[in-house]
C-alpha cells in the first residue's frame, strides 16, 4: 500500500509544536515526509528540533530541504565574518539552545544540515523552500530564488512541469495556508504566535499545532 506524502512547513526552533505534530501524524515506514527548511533560528529550541528530525529519519522516508536559515548557519561556520548577520536573523536563539557557541553544535546536527537538499519532486508536486522561476527546471533555479525570494516579492506562475509547488519561507501571519491552486505555502508563522502546519499533499488533509504544542482545530 502506497504511503502518504506529507510536507511540514517552517519549524524555526519550535520543538514542542513539532513533537505534537509528529505524534498526530504518526509517520509510518511507507510515508514520505518533506520538511521545507528553516528548522532553526528564532524559536526557543533548535537543538531539539534537529534531534527530532534525526529520529524521524529512522521512522519514515524523510526528505529534508535546505532553508535560508540553514544556509546562513553553514556560511557563518565557514566564514566568521558572516556570524553577526546570522545572529541578527535568529541565530542567537539557536546558539543559546546549544550552550552559546558554534563549536558546541554536535557533528551529527551539522552533517544533517549539510545533507539537506535544495528541492524534491514527485509526479504531481514539487517542493522548495521559498520560490521558483516558472520557466526553469528545478536544477536550473538560482539559489536566491529557491532560498530567499518571498512570494510577496513575486508570485510565480504555474511551473513548466505542471506540478503543484509546495513552499514555505513567506510567513502567513494569520496562521492559514496560502493556496493559489498551482502553489501552496505552508509557512504559517509558528514562531510568531501562528501555527506549525503539515499537509498531506494528495488528500489535502491539514494538521496544525501552535508554538506551545497545542493542537489547533478550526472553530
Amino acid at each position: 500500500m502506497a504511503g502518504r506524502t506529507i510536507a511540514i512547513g517552517d519549524i524555526h526552533g519550535c520543538a514542542a509544536a513539532l513533537d505534537t505534530l509528529l505524534r498526530e501524524i504518526t509517520p509510518a515506514s511507507s510515508d514520505t515526509i518533506v520538511t521545507l527548511g528553516d528548522y532553526i533560528d528564532r524559536g526557543p529550541d533548535s537543538r531539539d528540533v534537529l534531534e527530532q528530525l534525526l529520529s524521524l529519519s529512522n521512522e519514515c522516508e524523510l526528505i529534508p530541504l535546505l532553508g535560508n536559515h540553514e544556509v546562513m548557519l553553514l556560511i557563518a561556520r565557514e566564514h566568521h565574518e558572516e556570524l553577526d548577520f546570522w545572529l541578527s536573523c535568529g541565530g542567537r536563539e539557536t546558539l543559546e539552545s546549544y550552550g552559546g557557541a558554534l563549536d558546541t553544535i554536535p557533528p551529527s546536527h551539522l552533517e544533517f544540515l549539510e545533507q539537506c537538499v535544495a528541492s524534491y519532486e514527485t509526479s504531481t508536486h514539487l517542493f522548495l523552500h521559498a520560490n521558483y522561476a516558472a520557466t526553469l527546471p528545478l536544477e536550473d533555479q538560482t539559489e536566491h530564488t529557491m532560498f530567499w525570494k518571498h512570494l510577496t516579492t513575486e508570485m510565480p506562475k504555474p511551473h513548466m512541469s505542471g506540478r503543484i509547488a509546495v513552499v514555505g519561507h513567506t510567513p502567513q501571519v494569520n496562521g492559514e495556508i496560502l493556496d493559489v491552486g498551482h502553489l501552496v505555502c505552508i509557512d504559517t508563522f509558528c514562531y510568531g504566535n501562528g501555527r506549525l502546519t503539515a499537509l498531506d499533499v494528495d488528500t489535502r488533509r491539514l494538521w496544525q499545532v501552535d508554538r506551545d504544542g497545542k493542537l489547533w482545530k478550526a472553530p
